[in-house]
């Protein structure tokens, strides 16, 4: 038996615009902007949430339960730059910009976006930016609060 290893096998993308979520064109990721090497190691935060919905009735005596909606609890934390470019997620996410992130999982980050992939689109509206409190020893960072808008493609392909 084998592991998938996570290091350096994720990639980050914040794009302005896609046509399709459920099959994001390479043209569409290319022109997005890169955000993987400014994202800390622990800095991709996706968690989903299923609510329960009761099914029991006065008859019943145990509780049943089925899936309700899905909602995501959603941030990145992105190290600060000392260059516009290294700088680009802080200049970027502000609050109420609206965009796609997306991210695959499991390629190598150098691979370039090719047909076929897996991916994940999350249509996306920032909330504010946190500046993280100063710590001895790190990098200065910010944490992007970000609200998925709408039902995100969880197994995109890319196109």
């Amino acid at each position: 038996m084998s592991d998938l290893i996570n290091d350096g096998k994720t990639k980050v993308v914040w794009a302005s615009s896609i046509a399709n979520i459920n099959a994001p064109t390479t043209t569409e990721l290319n022109a997005g902007s890169d955000f993987t090497a400014r994202v800390t190691p622990d800095g991709l935060k996706i968690d989903p949430s299923t609510a329960d919905v009761d099914t029991s009735s006065l008859a019943s005596t145990f509780d049943t339960k089925t899936v309700g909606r899905v909602g995501y609890d959603t941030e990145v934390t992105f190290k600060r730059g000392t260059t516009g470019g290294e700088d680009l997620p802080y200049t970027t996410l502000k609050y109420g910009v609206s965009g796609y992130l997306v991210v695959r999982r499991g390629v190598d980050y150098a691979t370039a976006w090719a047909a076929s992939q897996k991916c994940e689109v999350y249509p996306i509206t920032c909330g504010e930016p946190q500046n993280v409190s100063p710590a001895a020893n790190e990098v200065m960072k910010f944490i992007s609060p970000m609200k998925v808008t709408a039902p995100p493609a969880t197994a995109a392909t890319v196109a």
